[in-house]
């Protein structure tokens, strides 16, 4: 048996002027064939799932093309394009295949096209033929489409955020495509919309832990293949952003929309739990020097590169500078400039410098620093968080500045933190530092719960606010919670009334 595999993940914010071009996906994941066996193999990613389900199986799966990169704006058309011809072309190469496994985000948006992932879905379903499956993964924060759904075989989403079932979910995509291909199972999709966006929400507790536990007794069930909650990308400006739920069934369509339907309504109730008020920079840093506990995490929510802000944000920073903490580190700043001039300075140099709010107008000013120039790095390091274990990250130069009891990591490649292996790149041991500051909503869990004595979540002006009544949408459907007020409309009552709008 043949599986070819490969990627094309990116989640795109609308609201960003950071243009996503080639340039972009070759500073992280731009991986041809048997380069994307070597960078994948023992890796807890969804391609290294793939990799390791199908060698369980002893299928012969076959390498296409691997295109990743960090969240950021709306990607070309040529991007877009180059990335379709290296499928093409090795798809078309491969003789008799029996199955297609590609891991997707859900949330991409190329220029001209607001579904990328259907739009691709369905170029691959051109080349492959209508007798070929197609199974693929996606990230929780898909804004899942019919056509998406329509054009894959099969869609099986992670269910954790962070999402360290990534692997565990690569693994399974290939299993599915091995019963597929045997025609074990006969998958039937169906996919309920909800007029609900959420900000970024944790699945380690509620309500996001309570949804995945109904769903999980729903899977329970004979006959359902999987049920997953797809949590939307807020910061996504297309019709179809939002919260939904996509149940399988083997074979069972009735079974399918009524499972999907009892979960959507469980979803709804709970709306309002997913918009708990956050505190401020300046307040987090006062709540976490009154806790006298070591270490306290704060993590700036606001400015998340992983959904693709630039990183670059300053008002964490300026309220630690301005508290005068003792002890604390903040990281990762994004400034190439602060970077290429420590780096000409070199390691024992005071220097001055205008950091950070370069980018644009919404992350706070330009922070003027007076630091001394305790270390230079070049970047790379061995992921450890249970999230993507294994992958060898490289951030380009690296520089940790001192500005009295402050240490700041700066950087020249925007990233999120992920686990301690950044600071430690820079030797500080994040468990002696009482308060650490880090740009990060959900995914540094996986490491820092076990790590932090207590993490506080502090919120304020960027393009990852939990505020999402903040941002200025045009194109999503109406009406939408919380942008309009449905609090007291029930689930049943809005799926009637868009039943009545279209009949």
């Amino acid at each position: 048996m043949k599986i070819a595999i490969g990627q094309l993940s990116h989640e795109t914010n609308t609201f960003s002027n950071i243009t996503t071009t080639e340039d972009t996906f070759k500073k992280w994941e731009w991986e041809d064939e048997t380069i994307l066996i070597e960078n994948h193999k023992g890796v807890k990613d969804y391609l290294g799932g793939m990799i390791d389900g199908a060698s369980q199986l002893q299928i012969e799966v076959i390498p296409t093309f691997c295109a990743g990169a960090l969240p950021s704006g709306i990607i070309t058309n040529e991007t877009y394009e180059t990335i379709k011809s290296h499928f093409q072309r090795n798809l078309s190469r491969i003789q008799e295949l029996d199955a297609v496994c590609l891991a997707l985000h859900g949330a991409g948006v190329v220029e001209g096209i607001d579904d990328l992932e259907g739009d691709f879905l369905q170029f691959i379903r051109e080349i492959v033929g209508s007798g070929i499956p197609i199974v693929a993964t996606l990230d929780l924060h898909g804004n899942m489409t019919r056509k998406m759904v329509k054009t894959a075989d099969l869609l099986l989403g992670v269910k954790l955020y962070p999402h360290t079932d990534s692997y565990e979910k690569g693994f399974e995509a290939i299993n599915r495509a091995y019963q597929l291909v045997k025609k074990e199972i006969i998958p039937t999709m169906h996919l309920e919309q909800l007029p609900l966006m959420i900000p970024t929400s944790t699945s380690n507790l509620s309500p996001v832990k309570n949804i995945n536990e109904f769903c999980n007794e729903k899977e329970n069930q004979l006959g359902i293949l999987d049920c997953t909650f797809f949590h939307g990308f807020p910061y996504t400006d297309v019709p179809f952003a939002g919260v939904s739920v996509l149940c399988i069934t083997d074979d069972n369509r009735e079974l399918a929309e009524i499972t999907a339907k009892s979960v959507s309504s469980f979803v709804w109730e709970k709306r309002e739990q997913f918009f708990p008020k956050r505190p401020t920079p300046e307040e987090g840093i006062e709540r976490a020097q009154k806790l006298n506990m070591c270490p306290v995490v704060i993590n700036e929510t606001s400015d998340n590169p992983g959904a693709g802000t630039p990183c670059d944000g300053t008002r964490l920073l300026r309220a630690m500078l301005n508290a005068k903490l003792k002890k604390a580190c903040i990281g990762l700043i994004y400034d190439p400039e602060v970077v290429e001039l420590a780096h000409k300075q070199g390691v024992g140099t005071h220097i001055e410098a205008y950091l950070g709010g370069k980018t644009d107008q919404f992350h706070g000013e330009p922070v003027f620093i007076k630091g001394y120039i305790k270390t230079l790095t070049d970047g790379i390091y061995i992921q450890s968080s249970p999230m993507w274990k294994g992958k060898v990250v490289n951030l380009g130069r690296t520089v940790r500045i001192q500005v009295g009891g402050l240490d700041i990591i700066v950087g020249c490649l925007r990233n999120q933190v992920f686990d301690e292996q950044l600071f430690l790149l820079h030797g500080i041991a994040v468990s002696e530092v009482p308060i650490v500051g880090i740009k990060s909503s959900q995914h540094f869990r996986a490491v820092y719960e076990s790590i932090a004595k207590k993490i506080i979540t502090v919120d304020s002006p960027g393009l990852s606010t939990l505020n999402l009544n903040s941002f200025k949408y045009k194109k999503i459907q109406r009406p939408r919670y919380p942008i309009d007020d449905m609090m007291h409309q029930s689930y049943s009552e809005y799926f009637n009334y868009c039943t009545n709008k279209t009949s």
